[in-house]
């Protein structure tokens, strides 16, 4: 038995060629050629890709889940959901259930809630939002429905790009946004652009001037004069490092992003209309909680406060308004505000989606933290979000919050279990 390296894996799996290698990869696990995974009941369902930003194309973001051990896996691109069809085709062709969905922002201002700052921690009165269970035949078109904020994202990342050339154009740093942006980005093919990958093109530059670690922290500290975390450091020395790139995304999302950080305002459609929308089309609409921020597991967040201090006023206010769902990631809070969260979702009725933020190699797409016994139920939510997914496919009237569905089983709890068991005999043969 052979075995091929993640880097080689990652290029095959990022080629033209990609889904092909795929296939062949597959084959070669089944047929005793390269290790097969064990899999387990862990589920992911927030991996980010090419789509946005991420080392993964959808189809090496499937491998790479099932690899790990996944049962399931999701789509979740900001912006976008362009890489929907790749990604499901990955999924049948390596065995194994997948959901997809799109992270996007909306503005908060018209709510009691202004003045706050919600789950972004660039900027207040605005709120990321996760539409889940995308009934496939309803993807082209949502991505269409956000062409024109992507559109209209690209003119606040291009004039974010001129302030960060104006911020460096003493140390002779230059990005130009069409060659060493947009290159990076699936943009042309209905992808979106991030903060990220002007951060990401900023690295690049950083790193390409500064080939020596030191000189580039030196740099950093001196002539910059920003702090750089010790684990970043440590990071950005070791000369063996294959995701520098990445840590030093890290640290500009943490350290430097607040300098060139333009408010997003015309791009924002309102919090209701997108909510309408992903109704119409028959998706559930959640809440990504996110929580006060102490030493950020990623490392590209600041310390800082977000929804907890007016959590107990933000749920009814989101029920109220048609949202159906909450998620989280188990890994990247306190027990105590998983609690507390745990306690309002049920107070409010609120469906529970789970996800580990996937938009970096050094992030396992596994949440061992999920594993504990008090988050089974993220388990049974994800299957039940599957069922949803596939039925709602073709007939929006068979989806888990449709009226026809809410009046056969009105318990939260009670639908939740009877649709995973639906999702579950869907793949029972996988």
């Amino acid at each position: 038995m052979q075995n091929i390296s993640r880097e080689e894996a990652l290029k095959l799996l990022n080629a033209p060629e990609r889904l092909d290698n795929l296939g062949k990869l597959v084959q070669d696990a089944r047929e005793g050629r390269l290790p097969l995974p064990e899999t387990h009941e862990d589920v992911n369902n927030h991996i980010h890709t090419t789509y946005s930003f991420s080392p993964y194309s959808p189809t090496a973001a499937v491998w790479f889940s099932w690899q790990s051990g996944l049962c399931t896996c999701g789509l979740i691109d900001h912006d976008s959901i362009a890489g929907c069809d790749e990604f499901l085709k990955a999924c049948e062709i390596v065995g194994i259930p997948g959901t997809v969905g799109m992270e996007c922002r909306a503005s908060m201002l018209d709510t009691p809630f202004a003045d706050k700052k919600f789950n972004n921690p660039d900027q207040a009165g605005m709120t990321y939002l996760t539409i889940h269970g995308v009934p496939h035949d309803k993807a082209g078109a949502l991505n269409e429905y956000f062409i024109p904020m992507r559109e209209k994202r690209n003119v606040r990342n291009r004039a974010m790009v001129n302030s960060i050339n104006g911020m460096l154009a003493a140390f002779d740093i230059h990005i130009d946004f069409d060659r060493d942006v947009v290159s990076i980005s699936n943009y042309p093919v209905g992808g979106s652009i991030t903060e990220r990958h002007i951060s990401c093109a900023l690295a690049n530059k950083l790193l390409e001037r500064f080939p020596d670690a030191k000189d580039l922290i030196s740099f950093i500290k001196n002539d910059m004069k920003l702090p750089i975390a010790p684990r970043i450091e440590g990071y950005l020395l070791d000369a063996e490092n294959p995701h520098r790139v990445y840590d030093l995304i890290g640290w500009i999302k943490a350290e430097l992003i607040n300098r060139f950080y333009i408010p997003a305002t015309d791009e924002l459609n309102d919090f209701k209309t997108i909510i309408a929308h992903a109704n119409d089309i028959g998706a559930i609409m959640a809440y990504p909680y996110l929580g006060d921020v102490g030493d950020s597991v990623t490392g590209d967040k600041r310390a800082q406060k977000f929804e907890d201090d007016y959590l107990d006023e933000l749920f009814p206010y989101l029920r109220d308004v048609g949202f159906h769902a909450v998620s989280y990631m188990p890994s990247r809070n306190t027990p105590a505000q998983l609690t507390r969260l745990r306690a309002l979702c049920d107070k409010y009725e609120m469906f529970r989606i789970s996800g580990e933020d996937i938009n970096q190699p050094r992030q396992p797409f596994v949440c061992m933290a999920q594993r504990a016994p008090e988050f089974r139920n993220l388990y049974e939510s994800t299957w039940a979000l599957i069922a949803h997914e596939n039925l709602a496919t073709g007939n929006p009237e068979r989806g888990f919050f449709s009226p026809e569905s809410v009046k056969k089983q009105p318990d939260l709890k009670k639908r939740t279990l009877e649709f995973a068991e639906i999702g579950r005999n869907m793949f029972k043969d996988l």
